[in-house]
């Protein structure tokens, strides 16, 4: 069974992921606007949603790493 720093680790991993992911969407919605589109709601709902388990997993990786996390 994996420590908790080794868990606190991969929870790192996995938000620097979530984080491409966000930006990603990001870069696809202003992609559009630039070439005089408008952008796509359903890309901006999601990169908000993936903004958001983002932070949750950040905190989670923070708790389990023994940083003191403000709400």
């Amino acid at each position: 069974m994996p420590d908790l720093e080794e868990l606190a680790d991969r929870l790192g991993s996995i938000a620097e992921d979530l984080a491409d992911a966000a930006l990603d969407r990001l870069r696809r919605n202003t992609d559009a606007v630039r070439s005089g589109g408008e952008p796509d709601p359903e890309l901006t709902a999601e990169e908000r949603r993936i903004t958001r388990a983002r932070r949750s997993v950040e905190k989670a990786a923070n708790l389990l790493g023994g940083r003191v996390v403000n709400d």
